[in-house]
């Protein structure tokens, strides 16, 4: 699937659109600064993470993180776990912060 934009992921935000959000970032990242996603983070987190969202290949999963790199990672331990609709935020939390208004 199509990672997602900053610009439509803040759209579908704002009309509170059934998806999950999953912030990979490490526990001081999310801290400093989050867009309401539930911390996974990569390394320690999201394996369990996968683990409780089966039944859930089908829904709609955005990952993000700082740059967009590590979230590229969890995409695709998601996919390979056989999740269908797994997008990535392009540019992560560094685009969202760059390209919205605070």
């Amino acid at each position: 699937m199509d990672d997602i934009s900053v610009q439509e992921l803040n759209e579908r935000l704002k009309k509170k659109e059934e998806i999950i959000l999953i912030d990979v970032r490490e526990t001081h990242e999310h801290q400093e600064f989050n867009i309401g996603g539930e911390l996974a983070t990569l390394q320690t987190d999201l394996p369990l993470k996968i683990l409780e969202l089966a039944g859930h290949e089908d829904d709609e999963i955005i990952v993000y993180c700082r740059s967009g790199n590590r979230s590229g990672l969890a995409k695709q331990l998601f996919e390979k776990a056989g999740f269908k609709r797994v997008r990535n935020l392009l540019g992560g939390m560094l685009s969202w912060k760059e390209n919205l208004p605070a």
